[in-house]
């Protein structure tokens, strides 16, 4: 007889329903009938039937997946573009296999950053100790002596590591619009030193330790006939726990613990441990700063925690569609003074590229990313944030803001 997870699960909910009428003999039988079924189901094998092991690969190769040469991510044999409701009717494999194919990702970037892009791979803390948790970024060679420019790119929250923007591009789209790739490599090639955060890895995940728990003093001066009681009470308990947990956790999944990075526990700790070893530290004349989304408000802090030296570095921040706030964050008037000559945010609108965006915060202007897909900002205002800074620096070494900039053509927000 097959019988579905599902179905495993309404079972006791028609138990109770049958037990609301147990006057009718009828339903009685019913009742027995359906209880003698679920004391005959061997849990263990519906569950393996239900889901698959969550074992899967640790290459692309492995999932018979490879990108071609446009940076899409296609399969081996079909040449099709990844499934991911691979396995029908079972969302959380699906999900898990989605993940494991995230983190192999995650690996092929980093070695795309090192390899393709010849930036170097920074272990922070600077002075950690070996057996510490660590963290990295990734740096080119000349990020602390290139003399004119230095760009950082900040990505936003979630799952994305260093290089990336959104890993559902990457693994739906293509390369260049889901990393950090395209900007630096035209940054190398005009001349920027570049460092990449990597905002998200704020911790290593080590398995939590099995809590023994033993039994009081106390237990042993009971009568045998309560202690009996309690021991059958207490494994009862347990046996509707496991039972319960089967479902939740069929697999039964480690139990993970979080270890956080010293300093680096969020993303706005990395972000001023980063300013405050490594770009504080550098000898450009121009830091230029590209942050998305969650990177955005990153940014904010930063210069709330390091206004004055922030100031004193920093030419220009183009943000894409950031989430930061600067009443919440509570930014002083000198900070959204600056802000408001310095940075832009392309945001998310279907309005064409570089269109003025209303907005009701006292900050930086805001503009068209030219598309209403939040993760696809970065990538579609890609031409538009290389403008930017051109005009920044040109408009500081020349002691003047020029005549005519997107910037000064905005509407400012004290003028609305």
């Amino acid at each position: 007889m097959s019988i579905s997870l599902s179905s495993l699960i309404l079972l006791p909910i028609w138990i109770n329903m049958a037990q609301i009428h147990q006057g009718d003999p009828d339903e009685k039988e019913n009742t027995t009938a359906l209880k003698d079924l679920l004391s005959r189901i061997d849990l263990d094998e519906l569950m393996k039937k239900d889901e698959p092991p969550l074992d899967f690969p640790d290459t692309l190769e492995g999932f018979e997946y490879a990108f071609n040469e446009k940076g899409q991510l296609r399969h081996i044999k079909t040449g099709e573009p990844f499934v991911f409701n691979y396995r029908e009717d079972l969302h959380r494999w699906n999900q898990k296999r989605y993940e494991a194919l995230g983190e192999i990702i995650t690996k092929y970037v980093y070695e795309l950053l090192e390899k393709d892009c010849n930036l170097k791979k920074i272990t922070i803390p600077v002075d950690a100790v070996e057996s510490e948790p660590k963290s990295f970024i990734f740096m080119s060679e000349d990020a602390l002596t290139n003399p004119q420019k230095l760009m950082v790119l900040i990505h936003g929250s979630g799952v994305v590591r260093a290089g990336q923007w959104a890993r559902r591009l990457i693994i739906n789209e293509d390369l260049d619009s889901g990393t950090q790739i395209p900007f630096i490599k035209r940054a190398v090639q005009e001349g920027y030193g570049v460092i990449v955060l990597n905002p998200n890895e704020n911790y290593i995940e080590v398995e939590k330790p099995k809590i023994h728990v033993q039994s009081t003093s106390d237990s042993a001066d009971e009568p045998a006939e309560k202690r009996e009681r309690k021991d059958k009470v207490s494994k009862e308990t347990k046996k509707r726990r496991d039972f319960y947990e089967k479902y939740r956790n069929p697999q039964r999944e480690k139990e993970m613990m979080h270890l956080y990075i010293r300093e680096n526990g969020s993303p706005e700790e990395h972000a001023v441990y980063v300013w405050d070893h490594f770009i504080a530290q550098s000898a450009a004349e121009n830091v230029f700063f590209v942050a998305h989304s969650y990177g955005g408000l990153a940014f904010v802090e930063l210069m709330i925690q390091r206004e004055a030296d922030v100031k004193s570095k920093v030419t220009a921040v183009a943000l894409t569609d950031s989430v930061h706030n600067v009443w919440h964050q509570e930014a002083g008037k000198t900070i959204r003074e600056w802000m408001r000559e310095n940075c832009c945010n392309w945001v998310s609108s279907s309005e064409p590229l570089d269109t003025s965006v209303e907005s009701m915060l006292p900050d930086c202007p805001r503009v068209s990313a030219g598309t209403d897909r939040h993760e696809l900002t970065s990538w579609k205002s890609f031409p538009s944030i290389f403008k930017f800074f051109t005009e920044a620096a040109e408009a500081k070494s020349s002691a003047a803001k020029p005549a005519a900039t997107r910037r000064s053509q905005r509407t400012q927000p004290e003028e609305l």
